[in-house]
């Protein structure tokens, strides 16, 4: 009887143990979420963005023009911008747009959207709403089927920001 006595009280502490380290386990994981929620102003920079374009074109050379962005130059809230982009192309089998990407300096990632095209499109352009976390410039390139990039860019001041959450990788 003692002996079963005393594997129950070492049964006890081993259990008092277990939960003791579950409690800090838990307090550690639950210090590790609230860091996460914790807000920060957006960090990206200009040559993040030039980053992101890169990685879409590799060294191709990026043209103005044929591209038309617009964009209101002056928002009161990053919360929603309306942006509009449209590319002069016949949009012919042998000639059209393959696709569009809108691109921002300040937000916390530098790209925003892709949308691909085709010849059955009908037309290059396409409407959208963004966010934007600060005034900055936001760029359009847009991917031609005989391999060429072309661009246009608007510098929009934003008046209360939108995108203040830290991104995680």
């Amino acid at each position: 009887m003692a002996r079963n006595n005393q594997m129950a009280r070492n049964n006890q502490k081993d259990w008092r143990s277990r939960r003791d380290v579950l409690k800090v386990a838990g307090a550690v994981v639950g210090g590790g979420a609230l860091a996460r929620l914790v807000v920060q102003p957006a960090a990206a920079t200009p040559a993040m963005m030039e980053e992101a374009i890169r990685s879409f074109v590799g060294q191709a050379a990026i043209k103005k023009g044929k591209v038309k962005l617009n964009i209101p130059p002056l928002v009161e809230n990053g919360n929603s911008v309306p942006c509009t982009v449209s590319v002069d192309s016949a949009m012919t089998a042998a000639d059209y747009v393959k696709a569009i990407h809108i691109f921002n300096e300040k937000n916390p990632q530098p790209y925003i959207i892709s949308v691909a095209l085709g010849p059955r499109a009908g037309r290059a352009e396409f409407s959208t709403r963004i966010r934007l976390a600060d005034s900055q410039t936001v760029t359009a390139i847009a991917e031609l089927s005989d391999g060429t990039f072309w661009s246009d860019g608007a510098d929009v001041i934003v008046t209360l920001a939108a995108c203040i959450e830290e991104t995680t990788h």
